[in-house]
């Protein structure tokens, strides 16, 4: 028997939150078409009237810092210095668009026998987003804000272990000025999803999550002609080359794969590391690793703390034990309590092994020796996934050089893979299809229109 409700329960302590009442068919009417009776206005405002509201967007997220941020620390784990600094990258996002939306909407004039010819960046309508809890407040803005600036409405279905903050996320855009109906929450289970998604209303839908979730969620947009954007897993190569600086960048190298306790899709997964610095690089790092202060979410001195759910930390332990029994070797770590799982370093990692092959979603490094240059990037580049790939090296024009070795969707040289609001961001392979942010973004939910005007 399922369920007509869904629990936020805080992994730390293993208290529960709050008890949610699943949306009912009627109210999942309701908001949808509330969505697009606004969209009928919203697409008609104009758009400096639209951006000036992103002020009052960015200023409520600072009066309401601590509270957002110790929100989503208590609903999925993470350490509160970094809940903090999730919450003014969403500001940071406002400012930027709200700098940038006009020009980046502006139509484009194309030079032809026409007296006038030009694009049009038209808004589709009512955008689904499907959003995942490990930055519950990023991932859902990063979408939002654009889609929003490009004249649609936005209804959210978040993951259901953060049903805090996406009912808290719609309170933010309300009180911030936006129309009741620019943005609502779902709170629903993935069989109503699909019914969601054939709705006329609804055009479009933007999913970051597995490669298990796309795969679902394209099919039924498929069926229904529906566009989407997927923003799926990655198990991203950190090549360290012998030129490699580690004073200066090993803080960096370490934050990338150690950030969120290793919930990030574009963290550093595999550390491919080439033979002469391998030992001393192996070193530092564990060393480095080893020091990271662990403790309770809400201690802002916290580093490293327990998983969103015990599960993850059941799957982790899975795929590490699988890659021993095929060779590989634990360093330190493969320490599992609950949802807490311990910074884990894993050598003699191979292709084939699924801490290889696979997204490890939590604090595993694997470490992987390439013989030289060539070896380092054929290993990187062999990967069903293509979020970002990072390189560390004195030698940036060599890296330059070989960008197209790497197919992935990012390739970031002496800096940890990261989003940022100026720059599009999205994958290849499995890893999905689209761009969030930027112009690229933006322009992702409008109908790039024709207009031909003869004399």
């Amino acid at each position: 028997m399922k369920s007509n409700t869904i629990k936020s329960i805080n992994p730390f302590n293993g208290e529960l939150i709050k008890t949610y009442e699943l949306f009912t068919d009627k109210t999942v009417e309701n908001t949808v078409n509330k969505a697009h009776e606004t969209q009928q206005d919203w697409k008609l405002l104009d758009i400096e009237d639209r951006t000036e509201l992103l002020a009052e967007l960015s200023d409520t997220l600072l009066k309401n810092k601590q509270i957002y941020a110790e929100l989503m620390t208590n609903e999925m784990g993470k350490p509160i210095s970094q809940s903090i600094a999730e919450i003014e990258k969403c500001m940071f996002l406002c400012d930027f668009y709200e700098t940038n939306s006009e020009e980046l909407l502006s139509d484009e004039i194309i030079d032809t026998e026409a007296e006038e010819s030009f694009i049009s960046y038209d808004p589709l309508g009512v955008i689904l987003g499907v959003m995942p809890w490990n930055y519950p407040f990023w991932q859902v803005m990063r979408f939002a804000v654009p889609t929003l600036m490009a004249g649609n409405t936005v209804l959210l279905k978040h993951a259901a272990n953060v049903s805090g903050c996406a009912l808290i996320l719609q309170k933010l855009f309300e009180d911030a000025g936006f129309p009741k109906g620019c943005f609502q929450t779902l709170l629903v289970n993935h069989n109503q999803i699909e019914s969601i998604i054939a709705d006329s209303r609804i055009k479009a839908v933007s999913l970051t999550g597995s490669e298990k979730a796309g795969r679902k969620i394209a099919e039924i947009a498929g069926r229904n002609l529906k566009k989407c954007v997927l923003e799926l897993g990655g198990n991203n190569a950190c090549i360290v080359l012998n030129d490699a600086d580690l004073d200066k960048h090993l803080d960096t190298i370490v934050n990338a794969r150690m950030q969120n306790t290793g919930q990030s899709c574009i963290a550093a997964k595999r550390f491919i590391v080439e033979a002469g610095i391998y030992d001393v690089f192996l070193e530092k790092f564990q060393k480095k690793v080893s020091s990271l202060k662990h403790g309770e979410p809400l201690n802002s001195k916290t580093q490293i703390t327990v998983l969103a759910r015990p599960d993850l930390a059941d799957d982790l332990q899975k795929q590490i034990n699988d890659s021993i029994e095929k060779g590989a070797k634990v360093i330190i770590g493969n320490i599992k309590k609950d949802a807490y799982f311990a910074p884990t370093i894993v050598t003699n990692v191979t292709p084939g092994m699924p801490v290889f092959d696979e997204e490890t979603f939590g604090p595993v490094a694997a470490i992987i020796k390439a013989k030289d240059v060539d070896d380092a990037y054929e290993l990187a580049a062999n990967s069903k996934l293509g979020l970002g790939t990072m390189i560390f090296s004195k030698n940036t024009n060599d890296a330059i050089d070989r960008i197209s070795s790497i197919e992935d969707g990012a390739f970031f040289v002496n800096e940890l893979v990261k989003s940022d609001p100026r720059l599009p961001f999205g994958g290849t392979k499995n890893s999905g299809y689209g761009r969030e942010l930027s112009r690229e973004g933006i322009l992702e939910f409008t109908n790039k229109k024709t207009v031909y005007v003869s004399k």
